[in-house]
């Protein structure tokens, strides 16, 4: 299964508390807050609004490029060298999985430079699915993601796709 787009986007501006998100591994503790690099695309950025929201409240600091005012209008050779320092300076890599972002010219190639400098213990997949169905592609199977699993609640699965704990564990 994956997360439907709509169940983000009603995360914004509430706590979610039912959600299993806010476990103590994916929430910053008060002596070490927890940053991510959100790769989206730009198409989505309601949803990666709704998320960054939702995630600032579990203790998380999300980066996202068009709110940073030092990126280019138009991107260039200074957009990549920007975001290639946006990945490196975050602890996490977190990538937005929707149609959109699956078929970006910049989507994958962040994640495939997140996979060279964080590493795979350090990048998450959410995949979603809107009204038209999953997204998603068959690299994504060598990252962690976020997902429902059979009982209808948040977790981590591995990359063998087996949720690991009732709470997501490893993050």
């Amino acid at each position: 299964m994956a997360i439907s787009q709509s169940f983000i986007k009603a995360a914004k501006g509430s706590v979610r508390e039912s959600i299993e998100l806010a476990s103590t591994k994916i929430r910053a503790d008060s002596n070490n807050i927890k940053s991510a690099f959100l790769s989206h695309s730009h198409k989505d950025s309601e949803l990666a609004a709704a998320l960054q929201d939702f995630l600032w409240k579990q203790g998380w600091r999300i980066y996202i490029d068009w709110q940073d005012g030092t990126m280019p209008d138009n991107p260039n050779k200074e957009t990549a060298e920007k975001i290639q320092r946006r990945i490196k300076d975050n602890n996490w890599f977190i990538f937005l999985a929707t149609n959109n972002s699956v078929s970006s010219r910049w989507c994958p190639w962040e994640l495939g430079y997140a996979d060279e400098v964080r590493g795979k213990s350090q990048i998450v997949i959410i995949p979603t699915s809107d009204s038209a169905g999953n997204y998603g592609n068959e690299y994504f199977e060598l990252y962690r993601r976020i997902d429902i699993d059979k009982e209808n609640k948040i977790r981590e699965f591995s990359p063998g796709f087996y949720y690991t704990s009732n709470s997501l564990s490893g993050l």
